[in-house]
């Protein structure tokens, strides 16, 4: 019913940028909040960025003043500049959204992951 889909990983020297995308499809009334997480190996996922639908965005400490994450409400799409890149940003970067859809009966919320996108910043 609902699909999140990621496109613009790749593979980036140190010191470089990439955008990354996110669209939401399906029957979407609204979307609440918009985010970006990631996970290296061996770790956790972790939040990077969030936007809600009204209010201020949210950063991880590691990505502030290097990442802006913005929304296009009308596409449904959630976008993650990324720039002065390190090696320790790669990981595969999610895209997430918590939404309220219509499932053919009803509306409902519930929080939706895309599949990934592997960042790999190296030289």
């Amino acid at each position: 019913q609902v699909q999140l889909v990621e496109s613009g990983g790749g593979l980036v020297q140190p010191g470089g940028s990439l955008r990354l995308s996110c669209a939401a499809s399906g029957s979407i009334l609204k979307i609440n909040v918009m985010g970006w997480y990631r996970q290296a190996p061996g770790k956790q996922r972790e939040l990077v960025a969030s936007v809600p639908s009204g209010g201020t965005t949210n950063y991880a400490d590691s990505v502030k003043g290097r990442f802006t994450i913005s929304r296009d409400n009308a596409k449904n799409t959630v976008y993650l500049q990324m720039s002065s890149l390190k090696p320790e940003d790669t990981a595969v970067y999610y895209c997430n959204a918590d939404l309220v859809y219509f499932t053919g009966s009803y509306y409902t919320s519930r929080e939706y992951w895309g599949q990934g996108t592997q960042v790999t910043v190296s030289s």
